[in-house]
């Protein structure tokens, strides 16, 4: 197993790097009041039971469970999140031209509240901030859709009459082949691939590491807790992501701390 390094142990890899792809999952945004899936208190940890709410087929077939999710959405923490220094310091990077892409898990839309250039984002499991009528494929914002919930609990299009969900992507559900393609293309194509506060357990986008070492690409793993790359990474920091990411972003624009 990789030992556990401290950023200053890669600071000549990443001030080297021109372009860096970074990979963010949940535990990126927990220090903004999101909490994560599988964490030790994660949603799903502390009930798994709600892991049912996330599957397409069983949203699609039973309005009691939309109902519910609706009201999960409209109380979801991504609402009143603001970015943490995780955040900034990628959005530091990217205003000096050093990421080559974000691709996130995440649907709080942070990057972009912090500073990072939204055609920067890959987005690969889509955005609470919009819903998707799934009958004609009508885009609304989400808080549209949310101020409807007092006289209709589970919100029909307004164009179509069909079911209507957040523009995520759920268990049962493909990734967007375009989306997807631009993940894999990033992680291709980069000096260093850096994952960040991700299990790495869920494939495809876990699989965009295997696309990166093979193509001879440095690995860093950013999680407290063990993934399957870390053996494979070149560099695994456990230490927490809102003081590990600020001081690697430190290390590779050349300003250490």
């Amino acid at each position: 197993m990789t030992a556990a390094a401290r950023p200053a142990d890669i600071a000549p890899l990443l001030a080297g790097a021109d372009r860096l792809t970074v990979l963010t999952g949940a535990g990126i945004s927990t220090d903004s009041g999101i909490p994560d899936f599988r964490g030790p208190q994660g949603v799903w940890t502390r009930d798994p039971g709600s892991a049912a709410l996330f599957d397409f087929d069983v949203y699609m077939s039973d309005p009691d469970v939309r109902r519910r999710v609706w009201r999960m959405r409209r109380d979801h923490p991504a609402w009143t999140a603001r970015p943490n220094a995780a955040h900034r310091a990628l959005a530091d990077l990217d205003r000096a031209g050093r990421l080559r892409a974000l691709i996130t898990q995440n649907i709080d839309g942070l990057h972009q509240a912090a500073g990072t250039d939204d055609h920067h984002v890959i987005e690969v499991h889509g955005t609470i901030h919009w819903v998707v009528c799934m009958g004609c494929g009508a885009l609304t914002p989400t808080p549209e859709v949310l101020a409807r919930l007092e006289e209709e609990s589970d919100p029909r299009c307004v164009i179509c009459g069909g079911v209507q969900k957040a523009d995520t992507i759920s268990f049962g559900q493909r990734l967007k082949t375009d989306v997807l393609e631009c993940a894999v293309d990033a992680a291709a194509t980069c000096d260093v691939f850096v994952a960040i506060g991700t299990s790495l357990a869920v494939h495809p986008v876990a699989g965009l590491c295997d696309i990166a070492l093979d193509g001879g690409i440095p690995l860093v793993v950013v999680n407290a807790e063990e993934t399957p790359y870390d053996d494979r990474a070149t560099a695994v920091l456990r230490d927490p992501i809102g003081e590990v990411v600020p001081a690697l972003a430190a290390y590779a624009l050349g300003a250490a701390r």
